[in-house]
């Protein structure tokens, strides 16, 4: 109670002021002398500026809470939107795959690629199918575009592959056009080639390589890519080809594991006859 009456001993004469001032707009409310009108019209006048001039500021926040409102449904629609391009280029790349597999004689297994490495010199790919599916060592692995690789590991649910893109993978192969063989092989860089191929067989850019009848390991016919480069150094007795693979391993997703496993009679056959 004293801290009270020490405050108002303090400032009273704002206390008084206040007071005075009140009692003025009172007796101001109450009279109605031709000049006190003239006064209230006056403060209501200037009043009414005041608020207009401070009337943005409930506007503003009001305006920022649905802005706030408005971006979170913007982030929501696009995220939408998103998934929804990401299901119509699924379903693309899954019709093209539905195509190869009513086109193929062999059994195809479908898989999604769960895992690849693209900067190494034995470059692989993880799927998600395994020995529960069918899936053995072997087995090539193709898409719409062409020949990917081949098994070359298998778990219960999961299996590796070996790519193209692979300093240890071989195929035999063939140029479409002109019939001409060779060994498909990879040394590094983003191009395979085509090995053994002598500088007098018919060989242009543009054509298209395809696995050949004398791989025991691939059925024929698989697109690979198309010859980019053709070069022969004078005295060499071979040429040497690039060859562009048909697939984008960057965007690998989908693929398909060729139920077409080595034929084994052949195999033993000819190491017979070569032993």
């Amino acid at each position: 109670m004293r801290r009270l009456f020490h405050i108002v001993q303090l400032f009273k004469e704002y206390f008084i002021a206040a007071l005075l001032i009140i009692i003025s707009i009172a007796l101001m409310a109450e009279n109605d002398n031709q000049q006190i009108h003239h006064i209230r019209a006056l403060s209501i006048g200037i009043l009414g500026r005041i608020q207009e001039s401070v009337s943005f500021l409930p506007n503003f926040f009001r305006l920022e809470k649905e802005n706030e409102v408005l971006r979170r449904t913007n982030v929501d629609l696009a995220d939408e939107v998103n998934q929804l391009r990401e299901a119509k280029l699924e379903n693309i790349r899954l019709r093209s795959l539905l195509g190869l597999k009513e086109t193929t004689k062999f059994g195809l297994i479908p898989a999604k690629v769960v895992g690849k490495t693209l900067d190494l010199l034995r470059n692989t790919i993880t799927l998600n199918v395994g020995e529960k599916e069918g899936v053995a060592p072997g087995m090539p692995i193709i898409t719409d575009a062409g020949l990917v690789g081949k098994i070359i590991a298998v778990g219960s649910g999961y299996a590796m592959g070996q790519i193209i893109l692979n300093s240890d993978f071989r195929a035999s192969a063939r140029i479409q056009r002109s019939r001409v063989d060779g060994i498909l092989a990879w040394k590094g860089g983003k191009n395979s080639l085509l090995k053994d191929v002598a500088k007098t067989r018919d060989v242009k850019v543009g054509d298209m390589v395809e696995t050949s009848e004398y791989s025991n390991l691939f059925p024929p016919n698989i697109r690979i890519g198309v010859v980019a480069f053709v070069t022969g150094e004078p005295g060499d007795l071979f040429k040497t080809i690039e060859v562009e693979t048909a697939v984008d391993f960057s965007t690998l997703e989908e693929v398909f594991v060729m139920n077409a496993e080595p034929d084994s009679t052949r195999i033993r056959f000819e190491e017979r006859v070569l032993r």
